[in-house]
């Protein structure tokens, strides 16, 4: 009895201690947290909306909007309003984003607001159509960048852009599964040096604006082409330019006041970008005809070949580096909504594991790098960047709409920031506008193929998750635990 009374007293102390150890790191913890948030100001919820925004499509996309219009004067106006429109849908997303706190996009808004089988069918086309073909379209325009200055005069061969193509999808996809920090080191490095290659370009078109090149803006809207196909085909082309706006919910915790700094950061960032986006193409136009910038395989190229020579060389080399950028950040972020859907049940979820050396989420980075490869072999930028854009706005548009109807039928959920209702009314009308006027006015079998690939979905959910077949899961239970073993890889914990 004696025995049993000392190993309790004892039990009981090293229980008191335990207790005492937890109490004590508790505020610690607490402590640096709030510490963490102190050096996040508004400046930093810009910066980080400018890096992500600014990419390729700066450098792609003006061919592509002037192709759709035909004249200077409405293609300014769509890159304005392109950004106008950005602006718009990325108040949505912060008042959805501080009203439902969880990480995963798109994902948890249609899951609260519709119910599964929406939130199923976004996260099951993001994870082999949108998000795939975005890093797809980034890499091939750094391919085109990186290959232009050995083939003056002439395009690059399609053989040599898609090799360098490949080459730099399974770089950042081997950088980014094996390192956080030497990904996010990367990020930093070449979030600088694409500021350098905007600031290098707009100053260059200003001065030549001051030195009287306006020629090329007389008659601005003499033969353009207008349409609600065309608007729509140039608007598709423009906001994959501004791309990236729907990701500015992900800052609201890293945020000090995010209430406030977020909608703040937004209202200054997007408009910031969308004055370098009108201001880089004036500096385009200030030395091309429209001819002549349709004519151009790489348009900065282009334009630092007749402002900068004998330095022209800059341009490539920080475009190289700005894409780049936008491909290491596209793959640095791509395992936040795998997670989010494997722990639902919704993907495999070996796909939502996290290395166990690393700390990266290997086999979603992984998978992402493997299905872009295939995107780059078949497909040209401009036809990607439609399917990607008619994909994306369908859920667009059906998330900002989630906002109207949980303004009725989830009234009880706290609203920090609390836009007028107008602004998402406007988002949805717009969305519907873009995702149906290219399929009546000019309607081909890649918007087919596309709708009917997210409807197959409702068979995989079905299937899978809603009856949960047992020969699946005994098909997929080996397959991933031989994958865990080869990758090392295991369920990553919940938050505390």
């Amino acid at each position: 009895m004696g025995g049993e009374g000392l190993r309790k007293r004892k039990g009981e102390d090293k229980g008191r201690e335990d207790r005492q150890s937890l109490q004590s790191h508790e505020p610690q913890t607490m402590n640096l947290q709030k510490q963490a948030k102190l050096f996040l100001f508004p400046l930093c919820g810009i910066c980080m909306i400018v890096g992500t925004i600014i990419g390729s499509g700066i450098f792609v996309s003006p061919k592509s909007v002037l192709a759709n219009v035909e004249a200077v004067g409405p293609c300014l106006i769509i890159w304005a309003a392109c950004g106008v429109l950005a602006t718009l849908g990325a108040l949505c997303f912060a008042e959805l984003g501080t009203m439902i706190t969880k990480s995963g996009g798109e994902y948890p808004y249609l899951m609260e607001a519709f119910g599964p089988i929406p939130a199923f069918l976004f996260s099951w086309t993001s994870l082999l159509v949108t998000k795939p073909s975005s890093f797809a379209i980034i890499c091939l325009s750094f391919a085109e960048y990186a290959s232009a200055p050995f083939y003056p005069g002439c395009d690059p061969p399609q053989v040599v852009i898609k090799c360098l193509a490949a080459a730099a999808i399974v770089v950042i996809t081997i950088v980014n599964a094996l390192s956080v920090k030497l990904g996010s080191y990367l990020q930093n490095f070449l979030t600088a040096a694409k500021m350098i290659i905007v600031a290098v370009i707009i100053v260059s078109g200003i001065v030549l604006l001051a030195q009287g090149k306006t020629e090329n803006f007389k008659d601005s809207f003499k033969d353009s082409k207008i349409s609600i196909s065309s608007i729509s085909l140039a608007f598709y082309n423009g906001l994959w330019a501004y791309d990236g706006w729907n990701q500015l919910n992900y800052i609201t915790e890293e945020l000090k006041n995010p209430y406030r700094n977020l909608p703040l950061s937004i209202i200054i960032g997007i408009p910031l970008v969308t004055v370098c986006y009108v201001l880089i193409n004036i500096s385009y136009f200030t030395v091309m005809t429209s001819t002549e910038l349709l004519q151009s395989q790489a348009v900065a190229v282009t334009f630092g070949d007749r402002v900068l020579y004998p330095a022209s060389w800059i341009v490539p080399l920080f475009v190289v580096f700005s894409t780049i950028g936008s491909a290491n950040g596209t793959c640095f972020t791509a395992g936040r909504l795998v997670y989010v859907a494997g722990r639902e049940g919704h993907m495999l979820k070996v796909l939502s594991y996290i290395s166990v050396k690393r700390l990266t989420p290997a086999p979603a980075i992984i998978f992402y790098g493997a299905i872009t490869i295939l995107y780059i072999i078949p497909g040209d930028i401009d036809t990607l960047i439609n399917y990607f854009s008619f994909a994306v706005w369908i859920f667009y548009g059906l998330t900002v709409c989630a906002l109207i109807v949980m303004r009725f039928t989830r009234k009880e959920l706290d609203r920090p920031i609390k836009i007028p209702i107008i602004i998402p009314v406007i988002v949805t009308l717009v969305s519907i506008v873009l995702v149906l006027a290219p399929i009546i006015t000019a309607p081909e079998l890649a918007y087919l193929y596309c709708v009917l690939f997210i409807l197959s979905g409702l068979i995989v959910y079905a299937l899978f998750v809603h009856f949960k077949f047992s020969w699946a899961q005994k098909v997929s239970k080996p397959m991933t635990m031989y994958l865990q073993m080869l990758l090392e890889v295991v369920p990553a914990e919940e938050d505390a």
